[in-house]
């Protein structure tokens, strides 16, 4: 059982590869960073772009996950352009860029990609199965609304906990399966993705603190992101999930 719970551990980090090296990135060039002809932010987007690349070239990540990550970071660009506008400023990017769309420096969706590399590779390397999934139809129709909520919230009542009720609701019953060494194992899925969550709030409490980003109680020094905030990971971990079933197959598994 421990040898099995140590297997886990070390398949979670090899799927969690590419969010590993953004996070290592974004450390050590808060700590430590000489180049001075290149803004910080544009070593990250460009050292994110040679990281996929070698993991392309050394079959590490397969053309699949990479369009993962290709269709994340533009669904991510464009929040992230919304979010921090003049006009809402949810959080900004203190530090200057040239790769960049307006408050957007384009390294950005990569943290966001880094969310759906981890659920492609975490899915292939654990075989996961599924019992009493809802219809893929109503999945969409969920994370369109959870798309929409995390715009709409600025002017119309947020629909947060309306949305995580219905999520609730319609997998209550799901449960996922996995194998880590031989013996199929399982947990219901909505604590799978509460687990997630709070690793992605941890991730994002260890970004701020390496002034990747900043939210407007962190300006003058740096604080904790509320642990609130998991309610928002929880939908975006949603929100990426069903997007990957869209390019892969749900497995069913019978239960008697």
């Amino acid at each position: 059982m421990i040898k099995e719970f140590w297997l886990f551990g070390l398949k979670q980090a090899y799927a969690c590869l590419f969010g590993g090296f953004l996070l290592l990135v974004m450390l050590v060039t808060h700590f430590w960073y000489p180049v001075e002809i290149l803004h910080r932010y544009d070593f990250i987007f460009l050292s994110a772009i040679l990281f996929q690349i070698i993991l392309l070239l050394f079959k590490l990540e397969t053309t699949k996950e990479a369009l993962v990550i290709v269709v994340f970071h533009i669904v991510a660009t464009i929040m992230e352009l919304f979010k921090t506008s003049d006009l809402i400023a949810s959080w900004n990017y203190p530090e200057e860029y040239f790769f960049g769309i307006g408050n957007v420096p384009l390294f950005t969706g990569f943290m966001y990609s880094a969310v759906g590399s981890y659920i492609a590779r975490v899915w292939r390397i654990f075989g996961f199965e599924f019992s009493n999934y809802p219809s893929k139809i109503l999945t969409v129709l969920l994370i369109l609304g959870i798309y929409i909520n995390f715009f709409s919230h600025h002017f119309l009542p947020d629909a947060r906990w309306v949305l995580l009720t219905i999520t609730a609701i319609m997998f209550w019953r799901t449960v996922i399966y996995f194998r880590v060494k031989t013996t199929m194992r399982c947990m219901p899925l909505l604590l799978g993705w509460l687990l997630v969550a709070l690793f992605i709030w941890i991730a994002e409490n260890i970004a701020t603190y390496a002034n990747i980003w900043v939210y407007p109680n962190q300006l003058i020094e740096w604080r904790m992101v509320p642990i609130t905030k998991l309610s928002s990971w929880y939908l975006l971990m949603l929100l990426s999930f069903v997007l990957i079933t869209l390019i892969n197959s749900i497995p069913i598994r019978s239960v008697k």
